[in-house]
C-alpha cells in the first residue's frame, strides 16, 4: 500500500512519497492500477520476483487511508503481517529509507488510520521514506503538502527506496527481518 493524498495537487509533495514508491514498482513489473470504488482505491495484482502481490494506492485523503486499506485488507482477507505500507517518515532526513515492523503512528495521521482500522492492531510492515522535517512544527503542514518536493530530495528519497532483486525478493516473501537486514546494512 502506498500512502498519499489523491490528485495532482498533490502527486509531487512529501506526503505522497510512498505513493510514488507503489506506482514506481507497479510499473516496474508491468501491473495495471485500476480505479475500484469498493475499496476506495486503486487496485492491481500481478507477480513481483514469482510472487503473486496486490497493490493499493489509497484514493482517500492521507488522514483517511484506514479506510481503503481496512477494506482491501479484509476482502482479501490478508494477514497483517503479509502488509507493507510505504508512507512518508519526517523523522528521517531525504536519503533515508528503513524498514519497521509494528508499533505506533509517531504523528502520521495516515498510520493513525490504518491503526484504528486494523482495530488497534499495529503489526504490520512499514517502509519509511525519510523526507525530513521543517524545523518548526507549525509549518509542518505545508511543508508536506502545500509545495512540491525539491527535485534533490526527490531523487535522494527515490534512491534511498530502490531495492535490488534481493532485497524486493525478501519484501515481496514477508521476510522481514532479513529485508531490514539488507535495507538498514546498505544505509549504515
Amino acid at each position: 500500500m502506498g500512502l498519499g493524498n489523491p490528485g495532482s495537487k498533490y502527486a509531487d509533495t512529501r506526503h505522497n512519497v510512498g505513493e510514488r514508491w507503489v506506482r514506481s514498482l507497479a510499473q516496474q513489473f508491468a501491473i495495471t492500477l485500476r480505479n475500484e470504488s469498493r475499496f476506495k482505491g486503486q487496485v492491481g495484482r500481478g507477480k513481483i520476483l514469482d510472487q503473486d502481490i496486490r497493490i493499493l494506492v489509497p484514493t482517500t485523503f492521507m488522514n483517511l487511508s484506514g479506510q481503503s486499506v481496512g477494506l482491501f485488507v479484509r476482502y482479501f482477507k490478508i494477514p497483517l503481517n503479509r502488509v507493507l505500507v510505504a508512507y512518508d517518515e519526517v523523522a528521517f532526513p531525504a536519503g533515508t529509507c528503513k524498514l519497521k515492523i509494528g508499533g505506533g503512528h509517531n504523528g502520521h495521521n495516515g498510520v493513525k488510520s490504518l491503526i484504528d482500522a486494523f482495530g488497534g492492531n499495529r503489526e504490520f510492515a512499514r517502509l519509511r521514506i525519510g523526507v525530513g522535517h521543517p524545523g518548526n512544527p507549525d509549518h509542518m503542514h505545508n511543508y508536506l503538502t502545500g509545495c512540491s518536493m525539491p527535485r534533490t530530495e526527490r531523487t535522494q528519497a527515490e534512491s534511498a527506496s530502490e531495492m535490488g532483486d534481493e532485497l524486493l525478493r525478501s519484501v515481496v516473501s514477508g521476510d522481514w527481518q532479513q529485508a531490514m537486514l539488507l535495507l538498514h546494512s546498505r544505509s549504515e
